[in-house]
């Protein structure tokens, strides 16, 4: 038997180990990074949370984004109707860096285009559509939100200041009606509400940064209505304002010039909000005396903070106008009360023991008085005018007033009437129509005179014609006549005489015939 052996069969060995074939690498692979997408997608998600809604108009599932500062927080993951069929809830699901966000005070609102006074807004949203926006608030972990219908005033965390405004106007003022200063929009309206005594108005408003440092002690506030017409004792003033403040209504404020750094105001401050720019203007005096003061003539045109001057320059206003009738005596008094401010009065000479009140009583003594003046021909405003009339006398009224009175005497105008009244008196009194007889009569009689002397002016015309005539004659006569001789001497001398008379009747016509009235008044003196 013949064994053959190959001698490489020692070398070789079987190897029994099975190998992975590389494309069993990629299930692998794709488990993992799934696994990992699954991990981080669970780490990023947040809360989920929900918010009600009036209405979801605009909104999808799945693609309306939820954003703060335009930046993707989370996403609407469903759409429902609320149990008592009033609301709709919005289902988001949050991101994890949400979370911080979610407080019991935190603001939900859809933005959708907007077109306002105040501008355009939200115009991304036409194309991407309506998103829901956030505003981060304070307060305890909350999952459940009521969106708002509007969006708030202060979408974010603002720089600024807010202060009070106190007014008895609440007029068009609301919230997002604008702040300017110096025709710079600066600020604007949060809300109002009325005062814990329920005797005003409050505004919450807020100033943005750099401009709430001129928020000073002394600043002013007042309704900026875009055009301001006023009419009062000095006529008519106008005066403008922003566009926007004209269309919507507006508040300006203006700082004073003595206030400095350090009068800048805490937040939260209490300010009042004048009607006006004139009244903002207005300085208030803490010194004042107030005197009631009786006028005997009509007060029409007189109205409450009409100015007290004295020779052109306001020294107080008028508080207060009254009508007071006397039961007893059926007497009716128009007591008119003042406030007089002192301190407008620059003092010379200053003696401390002398008070106010009785400086105004020495001026009194020396004829201080007051009177109605007309402060507008146009307007027919009045004012009440302090000056000196050392001849009148000093009457007072019965006062019950609290405040002593003030010596009074008639106007100007007053005395012109009361001198009119007299002359039409003296007039009613004469016997008109026994005057007009009598001038009736003169009359007929003057037109009888005027006949005659007519008549007398066409007899001295004949006269003078047939003089003329005469004369002529006599010229005749005179011709023929021997030169020299007595008769024609004579002769002579009579056709002067003649022409002389006729002359002086030719004259007085003329004259008669320009002044017939000459007849009964004679000839006026050269």
């Amino acid at each position: 038997m013949n064994d053959f052996i190959d001698p490489d069969a020692s070398e070789v060995t079987i190897n029994k180990k099975t190998e992975l074939p590389l494309v069993w690498f990629l299930p692998l692979i794709a488990l993992l990074v799934s696994g990992w997408l699954i991990a981080k997608s669970y780490n990023e998600k947040g809360p989920v949370i929900t918010i009600s809604f009036p209405t979801a108009e605009g909104l999808e599932v799945d693609k309306t984004k939820i954003k703060y500062l335009n930046v993707e927080i989370g996403k609407v993951t469903a759409i429902s109707i609320s149990d008592d069929l009033k609301t709709i809830v919005i289902t988001a699901q949050m991101n994890s860096t949400a979370a911080g966000y979610l407080n019991q005070n935190t603001s939900f609102w859809v933005v959708r285009p907007q077109v306002g006074l105040g501008g355009i807004s939200g115009l991304g949203t036409l194309l991407s559509g309506p998103y829901i926006a956030i505003k981060p608030g304070d307060g305890s972990k909350e999952n459940h939100f009521t969106g708002l219908t509007t969006p708030p005033l202060l979408k974010n965390n603002a720089d600024g200041t807010h202060f009070i405004l106190e007014t008895n106007n609440l007029g068009s003022m609301k919230p997002g009606t604008p702040i300017n200063f110096h025709g710079i929009t600066v600020g604007e309206v949060l809300s109002h509400k009325l005062s814990d005594e329920a005797n005003a108005i409050r505004l919450t408003i807020f100033i943005n940064k750099p401009y709430d440092q001129f928020v000073r002690k002394n600043t002013r506030f007042w309704i900026d209505s875009g055009i301001d017409l006023s009419a009062g004792t000095d006529g008519f003033k106008v005066r403008t304002g922003p566009l926007i403040s004209l269309l919507s209504g507006g508040i300006a404020f203006r700082a004073a010039a003595e206030d400095t750094i350090e009068n800048i105001q805490p937040e939260y401050s209490l300010f009042p909000l004048y009607d006006t720019y004139t009244l903002s203007t207005q300085i208030v005096y803490q010194n004042t005396l107030k005197y009631v003061m009786y006028f005997n003539g009509s007060v029409r045109g007189l109205t409450v903070g009409a100015p007290v001057q004295i020779r052109g320059i306001p020294i107080g206003k008028v508080t207060e106008i009254n009508l007071e009738l006397d039961k007893k005596t059926a007497e009716i008094h128009i007591p008119v009360t003042v406030e007089l401010e002192p301190d407008r009065i620059k003092e010379i000479n200053n003696d401390n023991n002398i008070s106010d009140k009785d400086v105004m009583a020495q001026l009194i003594n020396k004829g201080l008085r007051a009177q109605l003046q007309t402060g507008s021909l146009l307007t027919g405003q009045l004012l009440v005018d302090l000056d000196f009339h050392p001849k009148s006398k000093i009457v007072l009224s019965d006062n019950k007033s609290v405040y002593p009175e003030f010596p009074t005497t008639a106007s100007s105008l007053d005395q012109f009437t009361h001198s009119a009244n007299i002359i039409m008196d003296k007039v009613a009194k004469l016997p008109l129509e026994d005057l007009t007889a009598e001038a009736n009569k003169t009359l007929q009689s003057l037109q009888g005179t005027s006949k005659a002397a007519t008549g007398m002016l066409v007899t001295a015309q004949g006269t003078l014609d047939t003089a003329d005539k005469t004369m002529a004659s006599a010229h005749q006569v005179l011709s023929i006549m021997e030169p020299g001789s007595t008769t024609h001497y004579e002769l002579e001398q009579l056709l002067q005489e003649l022409t002389q008379a006729a002359s002086s009747v030719k004259q007085l016509t003329d004259y008669l015939e320009q002044n017939p009235n000459s007849l009964i008044r004679g000839k006026k003196d050269q």
